[in-house]
């Protein structure tokens, strides 16, 4: 997909680890941000077989317990270990999805192409973009999108001398 073009049909927003217990209950590492992808309710697809419905879930040891609706034995849940759960991209047009980022244009406000994205790096106080030169870019500092088509670039206001860093 081109850097900040059309989004997926489908985000892959967890997957099963393992079985928790004998009533069914699994472990799920939450691939993105959005902690309600798991709220009761909301109903997750998989390549094999149907739609998995949430019916209960709650944070445990940095992961997720989920309990989902027909899945109520502990051969059930072992069943979908390794499953990866994908559901519909969120819409918002003001947020930066991972999906989109990597291989985005940046620029400065003031239209100096600083390189592309190669990476988004976790970090405890803002995430970092990576880009292709060596510049380090924490995310506080990105301003969102700008620019149309194929100009579409991420535009960012850092502060003076942050990109001479990477020289």
């Amino acid at each position: 997909m081109a850097p900040g073009g059309s989004r997926p049909e489908r985000l892959d927003v967890a997957r099963i680890t393992k079985v928790h217990g004998l009533r069914g209950e699994v472990v799920v590492d939450l691939l993105t941000s959005e902690a309600s992808r798991l709220d009761p309710g909301v109903t997750l697809e998989r390549d094999a077989g149907p739609p998995l419905l949430v019916v209960a879930s709650r944070p445990h040891q940095g992961k997720w317990l989920v309990a989902f609706a027909g899945v109520g034995t502990r051969e059930a849940a072992e069943a979908l270990r390794g499953t990866v759960l994908r559901a519909e991209p969120i819409d918002d047009p003001d947020a930066l999805w991972l999906d989109e980022v990597i291989g985005a244009a940046v620029r400065t406000v003031d239209g100096d192409t600083c390189g592309t994205v190669v990476e988004v790096h976790p970090n405890p106080a803002a995430d970092l973009l990576v880009l292709d030169g060596g510049a380090l870019v924490p995310t506080t500092f990105v301003l969102g999108w700008a620019g149309e088509g194929e100009a579409r670039h991420l535009a960012i206001d850092p502060p003076p001398g942050l990109l001479d860093l990477a020289d």
